[in-house]
């Protein structure tokens, strides 16, 4: 697995803040691109900060550790699909389970069987 594969996909974003309310699932395409609403996700990784554009008409765009994030995703049977290229490294095909509580959006990898990350919306 490559590293920013590690970083979009294994919950890098350690935090100390105090509890928030409980993840929910996004459940549509039309719910993700609203609470989305046009904010760019945001993630740090070693004191490094990653973001991540997500476009409805299908496009990612961003930067993580000085490279470019670009890729394509859509929706399907209830999951974020998206494949990614860093720079020039393959991020393979994957679906991920979204969810949201407020202020984080969680991405699980492998339908939420897998591992996960928690980004900011800025």
């Amino acid at each position: 697995m490559s590293l920013i594969s590690k970083i979009f996909a294994v919950g890098l974003a350690l935090s100390v803040a105090a509890p928030v309310a409980a993840m929910e699932k996004i459940s549509s395409q039309d719910e993700f691109l609203k609470t989305l609403d046009g904010q760019t996700l945001f993630t740090r990784y070693l004191g490094v900060g990653i973001s991540v554009a997500v476009f409805p008409d299908g496009n990612i765009a961003g930067s993580a550790l000085g490279s470019d994030i670009t890729g394509d995703w859509a929706w399907q049977d209830g999951y974020f699909c998206r494949e990614m290229t860093w720079g020039s490294r393959p991020i393979p095909y994957n679906c991920q389970l979204v969810e949201f509580d407020g202020t984080e959006m969680r991405f699980t990898t492998d339908r939420g069987d897998g591992r996960y990350a928690d980004f900011d919306l800025r």
